[in-house]
């Protein structure tokens, strides 16, 4: 069970510590443990409570009533909220707790009713992106565990891959084709497979190679078929000397093939790229380069 300062629930929930030690002290809504120093220490069920708490009140509910429902009442507050909710944070709230719980039904109904009101892309970059960015927080103050990051990643990674599978598109003049593969050693493919989609929805051609690409199976591909662009990532940690030399390897096997790469690391670590890289900064710039051309885009950097 991990264990979180008032600070992390602060930053977890959206709510201001001061506040969350007034629910503390009038309403009894936590009830956190202290430290040898007297400093609160909260687990697990106080950070659920404090989501829902903020959740309720975000919708509505005032604290006074919220602190006189029971755990029964509140799961079915919270059930009705997330299943007709349509703004952007009560969807993203609605999905961490669906996360915590490991409720597949509460984390399908909502991202269904998310891509009824937006499409599937915008629910990608208004939903599902910040929910991922805000686990990257919880996995920092350790308040989500391996089992609950690969429950909600599989989810999303299925609803992507029948994403791209629904889109029929046909080889045309105007079609580019992008490769989209991950360096060896890195896993974490959501991303990439966004950007496939997105390269898809609009009429280019594509060719997904997935997680742990080795250079020399990239390198064999590459000379028996040409490509357009090439997309990569890098999310799990690296060093800026590691990430430099695999991009030099990579640029003496893809030639002057343009090569679109992001990922936390990228933004990490300041690396120093050649000529023919640019940086996918967001989902949204993604959309201008496949829409505008990466020449004009990319002269706005």
């Amino acid at each position: 069970m991990a264990v979180y300062s008032i600070r992390d629930l602060e930053k977890l929930s959206g709510i201001k510590a001061h506040t969350i030690r007034i629910w503390e002290k009038r309403y009894g809504l936590v009830e956190p443990q202290r430290t040898l120093t007297n400093i609160r220490a909260y687990c697990d069920t106080e950070l659920r409570k404090i989501l829902n708490v903020s959740l309720l009140n975000r919708n509505g509910l005032k604290i006074s009533k919220i602190a006189r429902m029971s755990t029964r009442e509140i799961a079915d507050e919270i059930g009705r909220i997330t299943h007709f909710a349509t703004d952007e944070q009560s969807q993203i709230d609605g999905l961490i707790t669906a996360m915590i719980d490991f409720d597949e039904v509460r984390f399908e109904r909502i991202i269904a009713r998310s891509v009824i009101q937006f499409g599937f892309e915008d629910t990608i970059i208004k939903i599902i992106y910040p929910f991922f960015v805000k686990i990257g927080l919880m996995w920092q103050t350790g308040s989500v565990n391996s089992a609950q990051e690969h429950f909600v990643t599989n989810l999303v990674r299925q609803k992507m891959m029948v994403a791209i599978d629904n889109q029929f598109n046909v080889d045309s003049a105007d079609a580019k084709h992008f490769l989209f593969f991950l360096p060896e050693g890195e896993w974490h493919e959501l991303g990439i497979l966004f950007f496939a989609y997105q390269a898809k929805k609009r009429g280019h051609q594509i060719v997904y190679l997935g997680q742990s690409v080795p250079i020399s199976d990239l390198a064999e591909l590459l000379r028996v078929k040409q490509f357009d662009g090439l997309v990569t990532a890098f999310l799990s940690s690296i060093s800026v000397g590691d990430m430099q030399d695999y991009l030099r390897t990579l640029s003496a096997v893809t030639g002057t093939v343009p090569v679109f790469i992001s990922g936390a690391q990228v933004k990490k670590n300041e690396v120093n790229l050649p000529p023919h890289y640019t940086v996918i900064t967001s989902p949204g710039y993604f959309i201008e380069v496949l829409e505008k051309g990466w020449k004009t885009v990319s002269s706005k950097q």
